[in-house]
């Protein structure tokens, strides 16, 4: 058996006082087990790093062409791949984004405004109701405004519930759905970019000499170009198809919150309370009892 071999593990208490206070077994097996897997733990870190610094070099490299094709278009020097169907297509939905903002922005105005005439109505019915308890000569004429106040607060609560509804669905159209589209718009904008940046310098080196050097670049440049090439129709073949379903999408919820809209609105300032509530139940819209906190008394089902 060697010297610092034993048939039973040393306990790591025992290993640490050998180390630390015996010269004889730094020359052991054991010694150069646990040197070993020193250096394979630094072997492993200076690994991790490399690889940082690989990546690192890669992400500035890439940088530096996107940067370099950026200002050649801005200045008008270096030519783009343009989609001008698709780009048109692009240009339309962020102006109806624009545009549905401002109906959601709208719609919010009025449901607070009509929130607080609800409010008011509420407070200036009890108010009415209790004048009408202490004014015996004017008890009928106080009692009839309290009811009228008290069924304008009723039918106002069902049309808060009703545009509210519409409010939660226009606010998911855009904020969600076309900003989804949006995203993805983006990160294709982005590809366009790099497979330009890229194709630019593929064209550069095809016009320069063709030694054995410039070959092995060229090689290299067409394979870099090649996966640009594939994520930029990648991320084109995406960006159209979630247009197409937007658009769907877009129309269908456009097509039912206008409906609920304008029958919620009309039903309400004709005075007609039985419509109003039916709106409601064809759009499967519940109010939430009185007495909650928020201008919203709405809760889809």
């Amino acid at each position: 058996m060697k010297a610092g071999r034993s048939s039973v593990p040393p306990s790591s208490s025992f290993l640490c006082h050998m180390a630390s206070h015996s010269n004889e077994y730094q020359g052991s097996n054991m010694h150069h087990s646990g040197s070993s897997s020193s250096m394979t733990a630094e072997e492993a870190s200076r690994g991790v790093a490399v690889e940082k610094l690989e990546t690192m070099k890669k992400w500035g490299l890439n940088t530096y062409k996107c940067t370099k094709q950026m200002i050649s278009e801005r200045f008008g020097r270096g030519s783009r791949t343009v989609d001008l169907e698709l780009e048109a297509q692009i240009e339309v939905l962020r102006d109806t984004k624009k545009k549905y903002e401002n109906v959601l922005r709208l719609a919010r105005a009025l449901t607070n405004h009509f929130y607080n005439m609800v409010q008011t109505q509420h407070a200036l019915g009890d108010t009415f109701a209790d004048l009408s308890q202490k004014s015996p000569e004017l008890r009928d004429e106080f009692g009839y405004n309290a009811e009228t106040q008290k069924l304008l607060c009723k039918n106002g609560e069902t049309l808060l519930g009703a545009v509210n509804f519409f409010v939660s669905s226009i606010n998911t159209l855009v904020n969600k759905t076309m900003e989804d589209t949006l995203m993805t718009i983006k990160m294709y904008e982005n590809a366009r970019l790099e497979f330009d940046a890229y194709r630019s310098d593929l064209e550069e080196l095809s016009l320069g000499p063709k030694d054995a050097v410039a070959m092995a670049r060229i090689d290299a440049a067409q394979q870099l170009y090649q996966v640009q090439k594939d994520k930029y129709e990648h991320l084109r073949s995406d960006v159209i198809i979630k247009l197409k379903f937007l658009e769907e999408n877009k129309v269908k919820v456009m097509h039912k919150q206008l409906l609920l809209f304008h029958n919620a609105i009309s039903a309400y300032f004709a005075g007609n309370q039985q419509q109003l509530e039916q709106t409601l139940k064809q759009f499967n819209i519940k109010l939430r009892p009185p007495g909650a906190d928020k201008p919203s008394w709405l809760e889809e089902q």
